[in-house]
């Protein structure tokens, strides 16, 4: 591995709130270089720069086969900390080490499947391109794939809209610091809930007139996703939610907001077939200022001390 990001995805799993075996090496935002393979495999070789990828794709499946699908079956995201062929090839002191998310990046070397890793170009930078393994594909998705976001209307989904030609992209968020970093990706305008006394979807409704047409929650509350649909039109308006949520929690919201026309969507990886559009997210994600993706350096010895910050 030679580049690893930091992922929302990663510290629930720290902390218990996610379901999964222990103890396992989490970290599925990477990029490496093949050091060896086993038998069968074709598709790379020792010296290959791969991505990782959490959603593997075996393309024979009928999900694979389907244009607009990505969660190919033999996906591993419940948390049984194995590969496709239902071992696990890590151990520490004679017992097994689990597998996360079918990558397990946070370390110097790790076990993939050959359908789990993307080949990419030898000059593409790690540090610029870990981040296509999750978070910049799936935010970038969300808006282009997942929302369809059209002319006329987190980082990653203010680079999607406005790859995508949306005319107004407002960025909330409570950190203020982070408003510089999304307009230089996208954002039209950026705004916190801490300098309103009133609720943000008020301050939405008085800035843009009614309301949106699209919304993504990049957080994983449940309670943003609830506001995020009733901040769009009804009749047309389109929700995505990009971000996984605690598995243990249940979501309650009022039903007339789908049956008033709305639409609540979800996505995984940005949707669709990741490998395939993936040189094509390569060259955007290298011509984009994307070092306003990340926000420090560290070794691997100082990853437990960083956070999502």
């Amino acid at each position: 591995i030679l580049a690893t990001g930091i992922c929302r995805t990663d510290d629930p799993v720290i902390k218990g709130a996610v379901i999964s075996k222990f103890a396992l090496i989490v970290g599925h935002e990477a990029m490496g270089v093949v050091e060896n393979f086993g038998d069968g495999v074709t598709m790379v070789k020792p010296g290959d720069k791969v991505i990782p990828l959490f959603l593997p794709l075996c393309r024979e499946c009928n999900v694979c086969r389907n244009p607009d699908g990505n969660l190919c079956v033999r996906s591993n995201i419940s948390g049984r900390g194995v590969l496709t062929d239902e071992t696990t090839r890590i151990t520490c002191k004679g017992k097994p080490v689990y597998h996360f998310m079918n990558t397990s990046t946070d370390t110097e070397y790790t076990v993939v499947d050959e359908i789990s890793v993307a080949k990419i170009d030898d000059a593409a930078p790690p540090e610029k391109v870990c981040f296509i393994g999750c978070g910049f594909s799936t935010g970038y998705g969300a808006a282009v794939k997942t929302g369809k976001v059209t002319p006329g209307v987190g980082l990653s989904v203010s680079m999607g809209c406005k790859s995508a030609g949306a005319s107004r992209i407002i960025g909330i968020d409570l950190d203020k610091d982070k408003f510089e970093k999304a307009m230089a990706v996208g954002a039209t305008e950026g705004i916190s809930p801490k300098d309103f006394p009133k609720p943000i979807t008020e301050v939405l409704s008085e800035m843009t007139g009614d309301t949106v047409d699209y919304s993504f929650e990049v957080t994983g509350r449940l309670e943003t996703m609830v506001a995020d649909m009733a901040r769009i039109w009804c009749c047309c308006g389109c929700s995505v939610g990009r971000q996984v949520p605690p598995s243990a929690k249940m979501l309650a919201y009022k039903p007339m907001l789908l049956f008033t026309g709305r639409t609540w969507k979800g996505c995984i990886f940005g949707g669709k077939d990741d490998r395939a559009s993936g040189l094509g997210v390569v060259a955007l994600a290298l011509l984009t200022n994307k070092r306003s993706l990340f926000s420090h350096h560290s070794s691997l010895k100082g990853l437990p001390r960083m956070d999502m910050k």
